[in-house]
Order: structure tokens, then C-alpha cells, then sequence
């Protein structure tokens, strides 16, 4: 992951990584959610269950880039198998794809395991005897 990102974005930036991870996130869980709730075959309803992990997935901020890029993935599949629910398809395929470009932002599970850490090494005297 590090070699994606040099950073993990803060401050002003990281929130706004992190609104746009939640808003996909959330989205993408409702949306799966509604889907099950019609009583769907067993592909489709293997194809919302996957929806839901995506979002899940995205909303706490474990590996992004590939969340996103699946997300965005699914979106496309969703344009062609529901073309009247365009709207959906382009505002969670955009979202999908910019947050696999940008990464998930300082508040994600990728910046604790993943970013840089700090190590500090003390200055010890030694003692010689």
C-alpha cells in the first residue's frame, strides 16, 4: 500500500477522503441492502451481498484502492443490468474510481497498518565495567 501512496493525506484533505469514503460506502450498503430486501435470485443476491461487503469495506478504509476499483467495477455491471438507475451508477463508479486514485485518507484501517511509522531509537550510556 505504501508504494501507492507516499502519504496518507490529513488534516482538511483526510476528511474530505474520509466523507467521500463514508458517502460511497454508505451508498453502496443501502443500495445492497435494498436489493436483498426484493427477494432476489441467488445470483443477484450473491451480487448485493457483495455490495454490502464493498461498502463495508470502504467505509472503514481497508484496502481502498482495490475496494474502490471493485466498487466502481460493480457500479459499471449495475448500468448494465438496471440502466434506469443511471444516476446511481455514475456517482458510485466516480466515487469508486477517484478513491482508488487518491487513496483512503489518514482516518482509514490502510493508514494505521499501512502508513509510515515513527520509530524512535534512545540514546543509551554505556557502561563499561
Amino acid at each position: 500500500m505504501r508504494r501507492l501512496y507516499s502519504t496518507f493525506a490529513q488534516g482538511p484533505p483526510g476528511i474530505g477522503l474520509l466523507l467521500i469514503r463514508l458517502v460511497a460506502g454508505v451508498t453502496a450498503i443501502v443500495h445492497g441492502l435494498d436489493g436483498l430486501r426484493s427477494g432476489p435470485q441467488l445470483g443477484s443476491a450473491l451480487f448485493y451481498a457483495f455490495c454490502i461487503c464493498l461498502g463495508s469495506l470502504l467505509t472503514v478504509g481497508l484496502w481502498t484502492p482495490v475496494t474502490g476499483a471493485l466498487l466502481a467495477v460493480t457500479a459499471l455491471w449495475e448500468c448494465f443490468e438496471h440502466p434506469d438507475d443511471r444516476w446511481y451508477c455514475l456517482v458510485v463508479g466516480t466515487l469508486g474510481v477517484g478513491l482508488a486514485l487518491l487513496g483512503p485518507g489518514m482516518w482509514s484501517i490502510d493508514a494505521h497498518l499501512f502508513g509510515w511509522k515513527r520509530v524512535e531509537i534512545r540514546n543509551r550510556k554505556r557502561h563499561d565495567p
